[in-house]
Parts: structure tokens; sequence; C-alpha cells
């Protein structure tokens, strides 16, 4: 008799518990491209982007016209002269790779400043995600902007909406 009283408990509350765990999804890109902090984040990045492509532009012309001096005067250079001219270029080319290393490279400037930009916006969106979820009691969300390989959505999974609703934006 316990058992069958058990079994009976258990028949009405898994199910029960099992409606009350959903999954849904959001496409924080279409968020994030509704926030004017992160266009103007995105301003700013592509703004210091033109800046330093400037400046390494400029450098690579100055280590092109050093190039096509040495090819016209190669003729009437002595052998350490030319050893000397070859060297200066080299070097000034090494140090733009350098410089374009320390901008573009994995821990470069630019990776540091998309992150001191973009990471405050984020964290904003995370927050109202966060909050949302565990308002609609999910335990799985999927982002459909980061996530390849989503066939198929129903749109009355998609808390996008909600997210949007949360941060006053339309």
């Amino acid at each position: 008799m316990k058992r069958l009283l058990i079994a009976l408990a258990l028949l009405f509350v898994l199910p029960a518990a099992a409606a009350a765990q959903s999954v849904g999804y959001i496409d924080t890109q279409s968020i994030l491209d509704k926030m004017p902090q992160y266009t103007q984040a995105l301003q700013q990045l592509e703004r210091l982007k033109g800046q330093y492509d400037t400046q390494i532009e400029k450098e690579y012309k100055s280590i092109e016209l050093l190039f096509n001096n040495y090819q016209r005067e190669k003729a009437t250079l002595s052998q350490r002269e030319r050893e000397a001219r070859e060297q200066e270029i080299i070097s000034k080319e090494r140090s733009v790779k350098e410089f374009e290393q320390e901008i573009y490279g994995q821990e470069g400037v630019m990776y540091e400043r998309s992150r001191q930009y973009l990471d405050p916006v984020k964290e904003i969106v995370q927050k109202a995600i966060d909050s949302v979820a565990v308002e609609l009691s999910l335990i799985l969300l999927f982002d459909i902007a980061t996530i390849e390989g989503v066939v198929y959505q129903d749109p009355r999974g998609d808390i996008t909406p909600l997210v949007l609703k949360r941060l006053n934006l339309k």
C-alpha cells in the first residue's frame, strides 16, 4: 500500500516538475544591435582601428620608399652600404610587424579595448537575460547568435522580446 501511494505521488509530482523545466532561445546580437551603448562602443573601436591602420600603412609606405630608393641606388653603393641599407629595411619591417602584433594580436591593444568597451554592455544584457530566464523558470537557454547548427526554432521559445522589454529597448 505504501509503495502504491509513493508511486501515485511520483506520478503526479514528476510531470509537474518536468513542465516547470523548459528551454528557450535568444538572439543576443539583435539585442546588442538595438543598444545605443553597444553601437557607440563599436564606433569607438572602429575609430581606434582606423587610427592604427593609418599609422601602420604610413610605416609600410615609408619602408616601401626606403626599398625603392635602395633599388635605385644599389648599383652605386659599396657592399657595406648595401648591407647596412638592407638591414635598415629589414629592421624597420620587423618593427612594424611587431607593432601590428601589439595592436591586433591575440592579447593586443584592440583586444583589450574591445573588452573594455563591450564587456560592460554585455554584462547589462546578461543580467537582463538571467532575470527573464529565472522568471520563466528556464533551465536551458540557447543563443542563436552564437550557436551554429540550430535547424529549427519555435518562436514561442524566443525570449528576445522579453529581454528587450526588460532593457527598455524596442
